[in-house]
């Protein structure tokens, strides 16, 4: 009988592995990449040890050690310096990396009717939801290897092999924490979208929970699955305990979740949807309000996110000068120009990323469009009086919107936690202006993705190549001394370095004009090509 229920687990699992082997590629070498090049940075940032007590000075804040924990700032090798600003942050991504991942097998393929039609099969109750399981344990210590052994291979003299397994580690059971605790939510949600938005909740309140604990009571710190990472001490103490006790509770929710599958029925949930209203309002009979509906909640996440990005990044305005001062690594990465501070001048590569980051919320929204043909809701509207330019224009409008509001909401927190920690601050038109400037590189790329969807919609996520692209050679482009062209092949590389530069109407202008070209052809292909079914 338990057998049974259990049989062709091991089918599913290589079914899963077969579905997904590009997507969890890209998520390893992703994660894994950034995770070896930051030693590889820091130590070239900073080669001697006063560089680095300085740093770990200027790390001596409330808002950084909320931001990325507690560390061993009185040793602040660079090993201490990599385990306290990357492990929390790799380790939320890798959180991430199992929601979506768990959620796209388990109440996502239910929602498809895959599930049912798997279950047709001689296969047995349990053995979906456990494939999906076994197959991400799988890549999480996968992950926690290559970085750990990768970490250790690098052969800088502070980061041996105990702190090394210790850093992989913590990714690991970090992702299997978090792959149990969707697996259980994917038992209470009804939807893949309930599922994905518990699961980020719980994600984003482990980290808030933490944050308030290292900043004014530790106790808290010990509540937070996230606490218990930055609790390791790698390179320090190498404090193994926490990753005990996070692995235990992860076969607990395990547990539970194969016994929540057990005595549910398919398709149904322990949380059931609130009934909707018997009559839609105005605004939701709509195409745009319709949309907007669809995607409310990660907008108002992903709102919420740049605007506590923007107040991080602006709470270390008041150390920059002493930080930067003397630091060649850094400054080869800043547009030098005279007549600037060092706090001026970093600017420029500070929005550059603020803006990219806020080019994703917008791609997302537009691209939601995609999604939905793919999920067939889309013909019953075209079905309708809405024509093929009404329900695009819907999305691209929320698109256009979303992404004003990003990169506005990260300025402005940026200008408020700067002019906070800094004795004569910047002025919020320049503050805001130099993020702004961006914006037209952020339409070309939601002119790009509408592109893609009017003529090759199976290509879309092409786009998110295209912004990773961009984030590699701008950020790093000085550091890596990459010629001039290679920035030219992004938008972003157009961009004005405000404030240390004139302003150039003339790329702003084209940018614009590029976006609305690549938007109208767009629309003519959408027009014209067949709806995926």
């Amino acid at each position: 009988m338990v057998r049974s229920i259990f049989i062709n687990t091991g089918s599913l699992s290589k079914l899963i592995v077969r579905r997904d082997r590009i997507r969890i590629a890209l998520w390893i070498i992703g994660i894994s990449f950034f995770t070896i090049i930051v030693p590889v940075t820091f130590a070239d940032m900073y080669p001697d040890q006063q560089e680095r007590d300085l740093m770990a000075e200027t790390m001596k804040n409330p808002a950084m050690t909320a931001m990325v924990g507690h560390g061993d700032l009185d040793q602040y090798t660079i090993g201490a310096m990599t385990a306290h600003q990357m492990l929390l942050l790799t380790a939320v991504v890798v959180g991430l990396m199992n929601i979506l991942l768990v959620t796209r097998h388990t109440r996502a393929d239910e929602e498809e009717g895959r599930i049912e039609l798997i279950r047709s099969l001689p296969t047995g109750r349990l053995s979906n939801i456990n494939a999906t399981f076994v197959v991400l344990v799988l890549v999480n210590v996968i992950l926690g290897l290559i970085t750990g052994i990768g970490l250790y291979v690098l052969g800088i003299e502070s980061m041996n092999l105990e702190g090394s397994l210790l850093y992989g580690t913590a990714l690991s059971v970090t992702g299997i924490f978090f792959a149990s605790v969707t697996g259980v939510f994917a038992q209470l949600s009804e939807s893949s979208r309930g599922v994905i938005g518990y699961s980020i909740a719980f994600l984003l309140i482990a980290y808030l929970v933490r944050a308030i604990g290292d900043v004014s009571n530790e106790i808290m710190s010990w509540i937070s699955p996230l606490g218990w990472v930055t609790q390791t001490d790698v390179y320090s103490n190498n404090n193994w305990l926490p990753m005990v006790f996070m692995i235990t509770l992860s076969i607990f929710l395990f547990i539970l979740a194969n016994y929540l599958n057990a005595i549910r029925d398919l398709e149904a949930a322990f949380f059931s949807a609130r009934p909707g209203k018997q009559q839609a309002s105005a605004y939701l009979q709509s195409p745009v309000g319709l949309a907007f509906r669809l995607q409310r909640t990660g907008t108002i996440a992903w709102a919420i996110g740049m605007l506590v990005m923007g107040l991080s990044y602006g709470s270390v305005f008041g150390d920059l000068e002493s930080f930067f001062e003397g630091n060649e690594m850094l400054e080869q990465m800043l547009a030098v120009k005279e007549g600037y501070t060092l706090t001026e001048q970093f600017i420029p590569m500070l929005m550059m990323v603020i803006a990219i980051l806020s080019a994703i919320p917008p791609l997302m929204s537009i691209l939601k469009l995609t999604v939905e043909e793919r999920k067939n809701r889309i013909e019953h509207m075209l079905s309708r009086v809405v024509s093929r330019y009404k329900l695009m224009g819907s999305y691209l409008v929320l698109s256009v919107l979303n992404g004003f509001i990003m990169i506005s909401l990260a300025a402005i927190g940026l200008w408020t936690a700067g002019t906070a920690v800094m004795e004569n601050g910047f002025s919020f038109g320049t503050i805001y202006g130099a993020a702004l400037v961006y914006y037209p590189a952020t339409l070309v790329m939601i002119g790009i993705a509408v592109l893609f969807i009017g003529f090759y919609p199976k290509l879309t996520n092409l786009i998110w190549i295209y912004v990773f692209y961009s984030f590699f050679v701008l950020y790093l482009g000085g550091l890596f001394q990459f010629p001039d062209w290679v920035g030219k092949l992004t938008p972003f590389g157009y961009i004005p370095q405000l404030p240390i530069e004139e302003m150039n109407w003339l790329s702003v202008l084209s940018l614009i004009a590029i976006s609305i070209f690549f938007i109208i052809i767009g629309f003519i292909g959408y027009k014209r090509r067949d709806i995926e079914g």
